[in-house]
């Protein structure tokens, strides 16, 4: 009689990080190379962890891309309304997904809602991928679609930026007959960076129509009004599946909620592989209500234009490179990872949390959030103070 497990005993089990099972007189892996492999993705540290572990008063987090006004005051009343019905199982986002249609003119068969826009792309992922089809996308691409894009094992294949910008030209030429799924981010995180509509079209006509598009708009409501960015939503591709999320401009990033728009035929599939009940009825409740609250979405965009203006502005002054950017965040790109390591912790003593880009493959970069006006001017005089240090 064989044990489910090869360890031994305790400590071995503590020490070992393979897992394998007993299949006849061969041990076998119970987890996948390509899971083994992996780093799970790694929230940015909160302001009150920072506060005990450098004993700073009021630690300023502009790390995670997170609205500094706070979530939609119109949402939290929509959700306060049906809190009392939280007995009942979720309705799978169909007042969501019906109130989106009628905003963007479109069929409830074409919209889809889930935990967040990530969420969605793990349907995508189950959905549509074999185990001989490739995914195709830039390198250092977001690190939650390359985390889950690498979870299904199948080969991860990226094209170096062309000064910080997608290389559309570079990815058309790199699509093969194993391509099954190419991501786009559009503004991108987290260089900040945008591609205009004749540039996607260009791409669009290297594109089989057997490989689906991941459109990221994740941040497209910072961007939406500068004349060269492409709405998608003016430019329907039945291989396009566009993704966007309440957890940036309508401060939602806790209730978990997102939509996505595609051909009726993909959403089918994707309803097919989605957990029945996602998403909750609270973030549901959250999505409508932020939906309707135009005032604090025109309040949050001038907040941000703002601290978009104040940091590129004052960054630049410091010294710094910083990337043009269209979404709610900024991106430094300093002489190396010394550097990079060295000027956020410089931050962290100061109080002030960034978002080191190691893990999405940009070491000597660092992203930092727009923060309230205070927030933003705090972050600028710790820069000045810490690049006064920078080891070289």
């Amino acid at each position: 009689m064989s044990t489910l497990y090869s360890f031994s005993n305790t400590a071995r089990r503590r020490q070992s990080r393979q897992i394998n099972i007993v299949n006849g007189n061969n041990l076998v892996p119970l987890v996948p190379p390509y899971i083994a492999s992996l780093r799970p993705y790694e929230a940015g540290r909160s302001a009150e962890e920072v506060e005990r572990a450098y004993g700073v008063a009021h630690a300023v987090k502009l790390a995670s891309n997170e609205n500094p006004l706070g979530p939609s005051p119109v949402a939290l009343e929509v959700m306060r309304q049906c809190a009392e019905r939280l007995h009942l199982y979720p309705t799978g986002g169909l007042e969501l997904r019906q109130v989106l249609a009628r905003e963007y003119d479109v069929k409830v068969e074409n919209v889809i809602a889930g935990s967040g826009s990530e969420g969605i792309m793990s349907n995508i992922i189950r959905a549509f991928l074999c185990d001989e089809d490739e995914v195709l996308t830039t390198e250092a691409a977001f690190i939650g679609f390359q985390v889950l894009a690498q979870s299904r094992g199948v080969k991860y294949r990226t094209v170096p930026y062309k000064d910080w910008h997608y290389d559309l030209a570079g990815l058309a030429s790199q699509i093969n007959e194993h391509t099954k799924i190419i991501y786009l981010a559009n503004p991108n995180n987290p260089t900040g960076t945008i591609f205009t509509r004749h540039e996607f079209d260009e791409f669009y006509r290297h594109v089989p129509e057997r490989v689906l598009i991941i459109l990221d708009e994740a941040y497209f409501e910072y961007a939406k009004d500068n004349p060269r960015y492409p709405d998608s939503m003016h430019y329907r591709y039945d291989n396009v599946i566009t993704l966007r999320t309440f957890s940036k401009i309508y401060g939602l990033a806790g209730a978990r909620i997102g939509y996505g728009f595609a051909h009726e035929d993909l959403i089918d599939n994707l309803l097919k592989v989605k957990l029945p009940f996602e998403p909750s009825t609270l973030a549901q409740a959250a999505g409508i209500g932020a939906l309707a609250d135009k005032a604090f979405l025109h309040r949050s965009l001038e907040l941000n234009a703002r601290g978009l203006r104040t940091l590129t502005q004052g960054l630049r002054a410091t010294g710094l490179e910083v990337v043009a950017s269209e979404a709610n965040f900024v991106m430094v790109v300093l002489g190396s990872a010394a550097q990079a390591g060295y000027m956020v912790e410089q931050l962290l003593i100061r109080g002030v949390i960034v978002r080191p880009l190691n893990a999405f493959g940009l070491p000597h970069c660092i992203r930092i959030s727009t923060g309230t006006d205070e927030d933003n001017q705090r972050c600028i005089s710790a820069l000045q103070r810490a690049a006064e240090t920078v080891v070289k």
